[in-house]
Protein backbone atom coordinates (compact mmCIF):
# COMPACT_ATOMS: atom_id res chain seq x y z
CA UNK A 1 0.00 0.00 0.00
CA UNK A 2 1.02 3.65 0.03
CA UNK A 3 4.11 4.71 2.13
CA UNK A 4 3.49 8.02 3.91
CA UNK A 5 7.44 9.35 4.99
CA UNK A 6 6.38 11.61 7.96
CA UNK A 7 10.07 12.92 7.79
CA UNK A 8 10.21 13.95 3.93
CA UNK A 9 6.44 14.85 3.57
CA UNK A 10 6.35 12.65 1.18
CA UNK A 11 3.39 9.61 -0.26
CA UNK A 12 4.89 7.06 -2.53
CA UNK A 13 2.59 5.28 -4.52
CA UNK A 14 2.79 1.93 -5.97
CA UNK A 15 1.31 0.60 -9.44
CA UNK A 16 2.05 -3.03 -10.76
CA UNK A 17 1.53 -4.11 -14.47
CA UNK A 18 0.43 -7.57 -14.23
CA UNK A 19 -0.41 -10.26 -17.15
CA UNK A 20 0.99 -13.48 -19.24
CA UNK A 21 4.22 -12.93 -20.81
CA UNK A 22 4.67 -11.19 -23.68
CA UNK A 23 1.32 -9.56 -23.36
CA UNK A 24 2.90 -6.02 -23.35
CA UNK A 25 3.90 -4.76 -19.81
CA UNK A 26 7.39 -4.20 -20.52
CA UNK A 27 6.47 -2.07 -23.57
CA UNK A 28 3.65 -0.26 -21.89
CA UNK A 29 6.27 1.06 -19.42
CA UNK A 30 8.48 1.40 -22.29
CA UNK A 31 6.21 3.75 -23.94
CA UNK A 32 5.34 5.33 -21.13
CA UNK A 33 8.73 6.34 -20.56
CA UNK A 34 8.82 7.74 -24.00
CA UNK A 35 5.87 9.76 -23.68
CA UNK A 36 6.83 11.48 -20.31
CA UNK A 37 8.61 14.58 -19.86
CA UNK A 38 12.46 14.71 -19.56
CA UNK A 39 12.10 16.40 -16.21
CA UNK A 40 9.22 14.32 -14.59
CA UNK A 41 10.71 10.55 -15.75
CA UNK A 42 13.38 8.51 -13.75
CA UNK A 43 15.49 5.61 -15.03
CA UNK A 44 13.79 2.28 -15.94
CA UNK A 45 16.17 -0.76 -14.64
CA UNK A 46 15.14 -4.09 -15.82
CA UNK A 47 15.91 -7.46 -13.56
CA UNK A 48 16.79 -10.32 -16.11
CA UNK A 49 15.43 -13.29 -15.43
CA UNK A 50 15.93 -16.67 -17.54
CA UNK A 51 13.53 -16.35 -20.90
CA UNK A 52 12.20 -13.24 -19.35
CA UNK A 53 13.01 -9.66 -17.29
CA UNK A 54 10.78 -7.85 -14.71
CA UNK A 55 11.04 -4.16 -14.96
CA UNK A 56 11.23 -1.34 -11.94
CA UNK A 57 10.33 1.89 -13.62
CA UNK A 58 10.61 4.89 -11.56
CA UNK A 59 8.38 7.22 -13.47
CA UNK A 60 8.28 10.57 -11.73
CA UNK A 61 11.10 10.13 -9.12
CA UNK A 62 10.42 13.95 -8.41
CA UNK A 63 6.81 13.91 -8.31
CA UNK A 64 4.62 16.80 -7.71
CA UNK A 65 3.70 18.94 -4.40
CA UNK A 66 0.19 19.18 -3.57
CA UNK A 67 -1.20 22.65 -2.18
CA UNK A 68 0.15 21.71 1.20
CA UNK A 69 3.48 20.39 0.75
CA UNK A 70 2.60 16.85 0.84
CA UNK A 71 4.92 15.24 -2.13
CA UNK A 72 3.19 12.36 -4.07
CA UNK A 73 5.84 9.71 -5.81
CA UNK A 74 4.65 7.36 -8.38
CA UNK A 75 6.56 4.23 -9.09
CA UNK A 76 5.77 1.54 -11.93
CA UNK A 77 6.26 -2.32 -11.80
CA UNK A 78 6.26 -4.99 -13.89
CA UNK A 79 5.79 -8.54 -13.17
CA UNK A 80 7.44 -11.70 -14.80
CA UNK A 81 4.75 -13.47 -17.19
CA UNK A 82 6.23 -16.73 -17.21
CA UNK A 83 4.88 -19.10 -14.65
CA UNK A 84 8.19 -20.34 -12.91
CA UNK A 85 8.69 -16.58 -11.42
CA UNK A 86 5.67 -16.42 -9.66
CA UNK A 87 7.28 -15.99 -6.73
CA UNK A 88 8.83 -12.44 -7.87
CA UNK A 89 4.92 -12.13 -9.11
CA UNK A 90 4.10 -12.18 -5.67
CA UNK A 91 7.25 -10.20 -4.14
CA UNK A 92 6.24 -7.36 -6.73
CA UNK A 93 2.37 -7.13 -6.72
CA UNK A 94 2.79 -6.95 -2.26
CA UNK A 95 1.64 -3.88 -1.34
CA UNK A 96 0.28 -2.52 -4.51
CA UNK A 97 -2.02 0.46 -4.64
CA UNK A 98 -3.09 -0.72 -8.40
CA UNK A 99 -2.88 -2.65 -10.90
CA UNK A 100 -3.30 -2.80 -14.84
CA UNK A 101 -3.78 -5.93 -16.06
CA UNK A 102 -2.02 -6.35 -19.61
CA UNK A 103 -3.83 -8.90 -21.77
CA UNK A 104 -2.97 -10.01 -25.15
CA UNK A 105 -5.68 -9.26 -27.96
CA UNK A 106 -4.97 -12.38 -30.39
CA UNK A 107 -7.93 -15.44 -30.33
CA UNK A 108 -5.00 -18.19 -29.47
CA UNK A 109 -4.13 -16.31 -26.30
CA UNK A 110 -7.62 -16.09 -24.46
CA UNK A 111 -7.05 -18.94 -22.28
CA UNK A 112 -3.69 -17.49 -21.69
CA UNK A 113 -4.73 -14.25 -20.40
CA UNK A 114 -8.05 -15.92 -18.45
CA UNK A 115 -4.76 -18.09 -16.27
CA UNK A 116 -2.95 -14.86 -15.56
CA UNK A 117 -5.99 -13.03 -14.21
CA UNK A 118 -6.68 -15.96 -12.45
CA UNK A 119 -3.26 -15.93 -10.66
CA UNK A 120 -3.54 -12.30 -9.98
CA UNK A 121 -6.27 -12.86 -8.00
CA UNK A 122 -5.03 -15.50 -6.25
CA UNK A 123 -1.89 -14.02 -5.77
CA UNK A 124 -3.69 -10.99 -4.30
CA UNK A 125 -5.57 -12.79 -1.85
CA UNK A 126 -1.59 -14.29 -0.93
CA UNK A 127 0.05 -10.83 -0.58
CA UNK A 128 -3.33 -9.47 1.58
CA UNK A 129 -4.90 -7.93 -1.21
CA UNK A 130 -8.50 -7.40 -0.96
CA UNK A 131 -9.23 -8.21 -4.78
CA UNK A 132 -12.55 -6.85 -4.31
CA UNK A 133 -11.50 -3.31 -3.70
CA UNK A 134 -8.55 -3.23 -5.81
CA UNK A 135 -7.98 -0.53 -8.71
CA UNK A 136 -7.85 -2.36 -11.37
CA UNK A 137 -8.12 -1.43 -15.10
CA UNK A 138 -7.66 -4.25 -17.83
CA UNK A 139 -6.11 -3.19 -20.98
CA UNK A 140 -6.46 -5.63 -24.44
CA UNK A 141 -3.00 -4.62 -26.03
CA UNK A 142 -2.17 -5.50 -29.46
CA UNK A 143 -4.85 -4.12 -31.50
CA UNK A 144 -2.16 -3.94 -33.83
CA UNK A 145 -2.15 -7.43 -35.25
CA UNK A 146 -4.51 -9.81 -37.08
CA UNK A 147 -6.51 -12.43 -35.58
CA UNK A 148 -7.30 -10.42 -32.49
CA UNK A 149 -10.79 -11.01 -30.85
CA UNK A 150 -13.47 -8.02 -31.73
CA UNK A 151 -14.05 -4.84 -28.81
CA UNK A 152 -17.70 -6.62 -28.67
CA UNK A 153 -16.43 -9.82 -27.93
CA UNK A 154 -14.08 -8.53 -25.47
CA UNK A 155 -16.54 -6.58 -23.52
CA UNK A 156 -19.07 -9.32 -23.63
CA UNK A 157 -16.07 -11.39 -21.47
CA UNK A 158 -14.80 -8.89 -19.47
CA UNK A 159 -16.98 -5.66 -18.87
CA UNK A 160 -19.74 -7.81 -16.95
CA UNK A 161 -18.18 -6.32 -13.88
CA UNK A 162 -18.29 -2.74 -12.61
CA UNK A 163 -14.59 -3.82 -11.17
CA UNK A 164 -12.63 -3.99 -14.09
CA UNK A 165 -12.87 -1.00 -16.79
CA UNK A 166 -11.48 -1.61 -20.61
CA UNK A 167 -9.10 -0.11 -22.36
CA UNK A 168 -8.19 -1.33 -25.84
CA UNK A 169 -4.30 -0.65 -27.02
CA UNK A 170 -1.49 -0.48 -28.98
CA UNK A 171 1.78 -0.03 -26.66
CA UNK A 172 3.96 -0.61 -29.73
CA UNK A 173 2.50 2.67 -31.26
CA UNK A 174 1.78 4.33 -27.87
CA UNK A 175 -1.93 4.13 -28.28
CA UNK A 176 -3.68 3.48 -24.90
CA UNK A 177 -0.94 3.83 -22.83
CA UNK A 178 -1.17 7.01 -21.25
CA UNK A 179 -5.16 6.09 -21.55
CA UNK A 180 -4.44 2.81 -19.01
CA UNK A 181 -2.29 5.01 -16.45
CA UNK A 182 -4.88 7.46 -16.51
CA UNK A 183 -7.56 5.78 -15.82
CA UNK A 184 -5.85 3.81 -13.35
CA UNK A 185 -4.74 6.60 -11.29
CA UNK A 186 -8.36 7.82 -11.67
CA UNK A 187 -9.56 4.34 -9.20
CA UNK A 188 -7.05 4.59 -7.17
CA UNK A 189 -7.43 7.85 -5.54
CA UNK A 190 -10.45 7.10 -3.33
CA UNK A 191 -8.48 4.68 -2.02
CA UNK A 192 -6.04 7.43 -1.25
CA UNK A 193 -8.05 10.29 0.14
CA UNK A 194 -10.02 7.37 2.50
CA UNK A 195 -6.87 6.63 4.05
CA UNK A 196 -4.61 9.79 3.43
CA UNK A 197 -7.42 12.64 3.44
CA UNK A 198 -6.14 14.00 0.05
CA UNK A 199 -9.00 15.95 -0.87
CA UNK A 200 -9.84 17.52 3.11
CA UNK A 201 -6.00 17.51 4.43
CA UNK A 202 -3.70 18.04 1.38
CA UNK A 203 -6.44 20.24 -0.99
CA UNK A 204 -5.67 17.69 -3.57
CA UNK A 205 -8.55 16.73 -5.45
CA UNK A 206 -8.79 13.65 -7.96
CA UNK A 207 -8.29 15.43 -11.20
CA UNK A 208 -5.41 17.57 -10.11
CA UNK A 209 -4.12 13.88 -8.52
CA UNK A 210 -4.25 12.99 -11.95
CA UNK A 211 -3.10 15.79 -14.17
CA UNK A 212 0.17 16.29 -11.14
CA UNK A 213 1.33 12.65 -11.52
CA UNK A 214 0.66 12.76 -15.37
CA UNK A 215 2.85 16.46 -15.89
CA UNK A 216 -0.34 17.83 -17.26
Amino acid sequence: MAELDEQTNRLTLKLVYYGPALSGKTTNLGALHELSSPELKGEMMVLETQKDRTLFFDLFPLGFEAPSGLLIQLKLYTVPGQVQHDSTRKAVLSRADGVAFIADSQHNQSHTNLEAFENLAANAGRVGIDFERLPLVVQFNKRDLKNILSEQEIRERWEPSPWWPVVFASALQNQGVLETLELLLQRVYPELDEEFKLGSAHQLSREAFVAGLLGK
